[in-house]
């Protein structure tokens, strides 16, 4: 491949994407833009007619389409399935977050492990006890506190605080100004006033994990709070102690899982979704946004609403509400014909 500086050229991304190429090899190509860009320089994909429509209407350099797509006023490369073909690409652009060993301002505890292949940032602290895997990377101004682990090949973004016993795997990725293992929200009334639950458990996260920037998640009060393998998560994501989240889950921003909640592998929350405490949640299911899950849930598929109930349902619900006025005065006029009705066999 060409040099990144420079970009590629639309061979080289041809090649790189196993597509079959319909313009010029020697075409320069600086970046990925949407279908809509007029870059001439820039490369975007197009899955279905309205946004191929939208590419040939405009300058963009040259778009990534359907196999069985005809002739084009524009330089293509077919594949088999653009979207997939067009995250070959962004990856092929992307920048190498800045690595080099251990920064002269980091502050590295002589009790703490780092890998001799880590690099440690500017003014990052690693605590006591705490472990840099091989090729990890803790940018500048983070935060690895005592008894944490940072695995081999993981991401520690600037700003990214580890309060204490957070321990992940491989292949990790941590998003700007995420809290991870700080105190569970753990209080009793004594009396007089709360008197703080002591929290000392730990967070627990698996392989090639991913969370979003200022997303929190709380140590468990004791044992674990668990992230398991492949979970994403986005920006501004509370998870309490002790939750568990399974394999491979996908959760946007904004939702909030209430301390001790069990989520099953690949279900998706949309923005803004909430549990309550101690819900266990099933494998294989998807909550839209603003979504309450108020009890135990365990058959696959698609939910809506609060409480959360099958999207179909939902739908009817929504789409019943629009005509509540008009029910409520058929309702009115219905209550005054009975009332007339009963006056008159009265008389």
């Amino acid at each position: 491949m060409a040099e990144e500086k420079r970009g590629y050229t639309l061979g080289e991304i041809a090649q790189l994407v196993g597509g079959e190429l319909d313009g010029p090899g020697d075409l320069h190509i600086l970046r990925p833009v949407p279908a809509d860009s007029n870059d001439s320089s820039g490369i975007t994909f197009a899955e279905n007619e309205k946004y191929l429509a939208a590419a040939i209407s405009g300058e963009v350099g040259a778009v990534l389409v359907p196999a069985e797509t005809p002739v084009v006023a524009k330089p293509v490369i077919r594949v088999a399935q653009p979207r997939m073909a067009f995250g070959m690409v962004l990856s092929a652009f992307v920048v190498p977050m800045p690595r080099g060993g251990i920064h002269p301002t980091a502050q590295v505890s002589s009790e703490a492990v780092v890998d001799s292949t880590a690099s440690i940032g500017a003014y990052a602290i690693v605590e006591s006890g705490a472990q840099v895997g091989a090729g990890a990377t803790v940018m500048a101004h983070a935060y690895i506190g005592q008894g944490c682990v940072v695995g081999e090949k993981s991401e520690i973004y600037p700003h990214v605080v580890l309060v204490q016993d957070v321990r992940m795997g491989v292949g990790c990725r941590i998003h700007a100004g995420a809290v991870i293992g700080a105190d569970g929200f753990g209080y009793y009334w004594n009396g007089t006033h709360q008197q703080k639950v002591p929290q000392v458990g730990g967070v627990l996260i698996g392989n090639y994990v991913e969370i979003g920037s200022n997303t929190c998640i709380d140590r468990a009060t004791c044992g674990d709070t668990v992230i398991a393998d492949g979970v994403k998560l986005d920006n501004l994501v509370q998870v309490a102690h002790n939750v568990k989240i399974g394999a491979h889950t996908v959760i946007a921003a904004q939702v909030g899982l209430s301390g001790s909640t069990v989520i099953g592998e690949r279900n998706v929350f949309g923005g803004q979704a909430a549990t309550s405490d101690h819900v266990t949640v099933g494998d294989n299911m998807v909550f839209g946004g603003r979504t309450g899950i108020t009890g135990d849930m365990d058959a696959p598929g698609e939910y809506f609403g609060t409480p959360a109930v099958p999207l179909s349902t939902a739908m009817r619900v929504i789409a019943l509400q629009t005509r509540l006025p008009e029910l409520f005065k058929r309702m009115r006029a219905m209550e005054r014909e009975l009332e007339h009705l009963r006056d008159g066999k009265d008389l």
